[in-house]
């Protein structure tokens, strides 16, 4: 690919699951270096990915205090490029995405137009006319067959799809800038939310390096060409080996995105669309929110026009957000469908639990749960079990 292309020790469930419609699960680039770190390798949206190398719970804080290195390829990897692409962009998502300069990456949803949201999406302004952005990994041909129709009828802008011939490495953790600073020389850090090609480097690796990521850590998501996958991990590894690193799983990413309260798509919102069924613990079209109930305040510009706006809008006129729950007496963690009551005893839901798990960081059990009126620092009560509720505060995310 040219350049200027690219951008049980716990108790934890393994993230949702939406397969693809494959015989066999995709292995990716990288499947051989999984194996050989000891990976216990799972089916996970139609892609054979590993879920723990060593344990959940070691890899989380590792992250945390050092370092660590995914496997992302299973996301999508999409172009969008012409003139006045970033105005067409905002114009179709609830980011004005013509307010971000080259350099610069952002976060967004598409919603319907009803308001719904149908996914998520970091994207990366790598010129005035040239942006890249990362679907989730079962909403490539569904944003594929969402976008192509509102593409301007002249031609002027062109999306292309480079999601099967790109595989993405995520190096997240506080010493993840001096790795990449070690693997790619002193420019191989380009900061925070900033974004370029990946500098000229003694590997001879070609692509793009945006410093963005799904652990709320300092870190980078790393777009190669399939065939460079395989030694980059190796060196990544070995550049950090003085520094802590240790291969990640999917399980740790889910606790360590759950902590930073991110939104996991397919499981904290579920585009209608797709009439596919949520968890049978959850109402009926109970996933299907819009941005301001997601709560999520940096994916959305409030001051521009774009599809699904009304519909987003008058949604939010229910007064239902998407809040973070920490326990706060014992019991079980929060799981997926718990109802959340105002009360210790009486029925009075208010809402449920869209994710939840044990917070290795905080020794506690953390929630995400979409909520009647939630009140930071309000006591709510948790349906753990059918005779049990444990006590827990609604506080804003970040839990971190």
């Amino acid at each position: 690919m040219p350049p200027g292309i690219f951008s049980r020790v716990l108790d934890v469930p393994v993230p949702a699951v939406t397969c693809m419609a494959h015989d066999v699960p995709v292995r990716t680039a990288l499947y051989q270096n999984h194996l050989e770190a000891g990976a216990t390798m799972v089916d996970f949206h139609g892609f054979e990915l590993p879920i723990q190398y060593s344990s959940i719970r070691s890899e989380h804080l590792a992250c945390r205090e050092h370092a660590g290195l995914f496997d992302v390829s299973h996301m999508g990897f999409f172009t969008f490029e012409g003139t006045g692409v970033r105005e067409w962009l905002s114009s179709v998502s609830t980011q004005d995405v013509s307010k971000f300069a080259p350099g610069r990456c952002g976060y967004t949803h598409f919603l319907d137009n009803d308001g719904q949201i149908i996914d998520d999406m970091i994207f990366a302004v790598e010129a005035d006319d040239l942006v890249h952005g990362v679907p989730n990994s079962s909403m490539v041909e569904v944003m594929l067959n969402w976008l192509n129709p509102l593409l301007p009828d002249d031609a002027s802008i062109r999306l292309t799809d480079r999601s099967g011939r790109t595989s993405i490495l995520a190096l997240q953790g506080p010493s993840a800038p001096s790795i990449a600073s070690i693997v790619f020389g002193r420019d191989g850090y380009p900061g925070r939310f900033k974004c370029r090609n990946i500098p000229v480097n003694d590997l001879g690796i070609e692509g793009w390096i945006q410093g963005t990521g799904y652990t709320g850590e300092a870190g980078v998501e790393i777009f190669v060409d399939e065939g460079d996958a395989p030694g980059l991990w190796s060196a990544i590894m070995e550049a950090g080996r003085d520094f802590g690193i240790v291969p990640v799983g999917l399980g740790a990413r889910d606790t360590l995105r759950l902590e930073k309260g991110y939104l996991l798509s397919g499981q904290d919102f579920l585009w209608p669309g797709l009439n596919e069924p949520p968890s049978e613990d959850l109402p009926e079209n109970f996933l299907s929110r819009g941005t301001l109930e997601s709560n999520v305040p940096f994916g959305l510009s409030p001051d521009h026009d774009f599809i699904g706006r009304a519909g987003m809008e008058k949604r939010a006129m229910q007064n239902v957000r998407w809040s973070g729950l920490r326990c706060i007496s014992r019991g079980p963690s929060p799981r997926l469908g718990h109802q959340v009551h105002s009360s210790e005893n009486e029925d009075s839901l208010i809402g449920y639990i869209t994710s939840g798990a044990p917070s290795p960081s905080l020794g506690v059990g953390i929630g995400m749960a979409y909520l009647e009126d939630p009140e930071p620092g309000r006591v709510v009560f948790i349906q753990t079990s059918p005779k049990r509720r444990v006590a827990a505060e609604i506080i804003r995310p970040p839990f971190l």
